[in-house]
């Protein structure tokens, strides 16, 4: 049986292998622009564990093999959003940091399951490259919403799910 349970801080070499492994599957499948220069780094991971707001998924073994920020509460790059709009203006959680090893699938329905326990509404945004992460989106029901921004001025795809 699969567990989600908060990850702690002594954790991050087995997060930074579940991202490598991440990393090698979008590369595999065109997205090579997502992910690069070090993100996520172990002090960002740090901060999301510190914060109260990140989770593991744990195999049978207890081994980690997948991971995921969730966390409630505006984020200021949904602040704007181009071409297009949010499905609403309520309370919401977002998704970010998502990765698995590639050894078990439904992380990201999982993580939808977990957030929906405390609100009606999730955001999640995504790299135009990757594409096996929009159609995962479409087949859970998210809404294509626009465009939002990084703090770095990246852009990224933005979707929505209301319960």
């Amino acid at each position: 049986m699969r567990k989600i349970r908060k990850a702690l801080k002594n954790e991050i070499a087995e997060l930074q292998r579940v991202f490598d492994d991440a990393k090698k599957y979008m590369r595999a499948n065109g997205n090579m622009h997502q992910w690069i220069n070090g993100y996520p780094s172990d002090e960002l991971l740090l901060n999301d564990i510190e914060a109260d707001h990140f989770y593991v998924r744990e195999n049978e073994d207890g081994k980690i093999n997948g991971c995921f920020a969730l966390i409630y509460g505006e984020d200021p790059t949904y602040g704007i959003i181009d071409g297009g709009s949010w499905l609403n203006n309520e309370p919401y959680a977002v998704i970010h940091r998502i990765a698995n090893d590639g050894t078990e699938k439904k992380l990201l329905e999982e993580a939808v399951e977990l957030g929906f326990e405390n609100t009606d509404n999730i955001r999640i945004d995504t790299h135009r490259d990757n594409i096996p992460m929009q159609n995962a989106l479409k087949k859970l029901g998210f809404k294509y919403c626009g465009i939002i921004y990084l703090a770095n001025g990246d852009e990224r795809l933005a979707y929505q799910k209301v319960k």
